[in-house]
């Protein structure tokens, strides 16, 4: 994956069967975020990120990928109804996760309205170290790209679980 390209097109099902393309999407600023329903680092980025989007409304989708080959589709299903974070698409086989390069959940991806990646990484800058976030870099990119500029923080380790990878 590298900044300043157009995104690689996918094409994956939510949890109740509907398709979902990335393409179908372009116009508007595109989140990407690998998620998992038993990685507690996923958890707190839904009750952060959920509220952002609510803010954003229709300038920006967000497609949430479960990627993780030991989490079947019942607890997909209940834990993203419990978190309010659906649609979760389905990437029982990782293809999407491999084509990304995505190692952890989170892990975020940002597509401006022309599809071209403009950020990823970390959701933000919550460590090992650092417990308490003091920056959102996936909010700092979104609201640049809405304002017609490009973000100043462009790549950041991302910080969470590994993606489970059933092989």
């Amino acid at each position: 994956m590298k900044l300043n390209q157009s995104a690689p097109n996918f094409s994956l099902n939510d949890l109740e069967g509907n398709e979902h393309r990335l393409a179908d999407y372009r116009g508007g600023v595109v989140i990407i975020n690998f998620w998992s329903a038993e990685c507690p680092h996923a958890a707190r980025v839904d009750l952060g990120l959920l509220p952002l989007m609510e803010k954003w409304g229709d300038d920006v989708h967000l497609l949430q990928i479960a990627s993780n080959g030991n989490e079947p589709i019942e607890m997909l299903k209940s834990v993203a109804d419990e978190r309010g974070a659906n649609p979760i698409l389905h990437d029982a086989d990782h293809k999407v996760a491999d084509l990304y390069e995505a190692t952890n959940t989170p892990h975020i991806y940002i597509l401006d309205a022309e599809g071209v990646l403009q950020y990823h990484g970390a959701y933000d800058d919550v460590a090992f170290r650092q417990r308490v976030a003091t920056r959102n870099y996936l909010r700092d990119a979104v609201e640049s790209l809405l304002k017609g500029s490009k973000p100043q923080v462009t790549s950041v380790s991302p910080f969470g679980c590994t993606i489970v990878r059933m092989d």
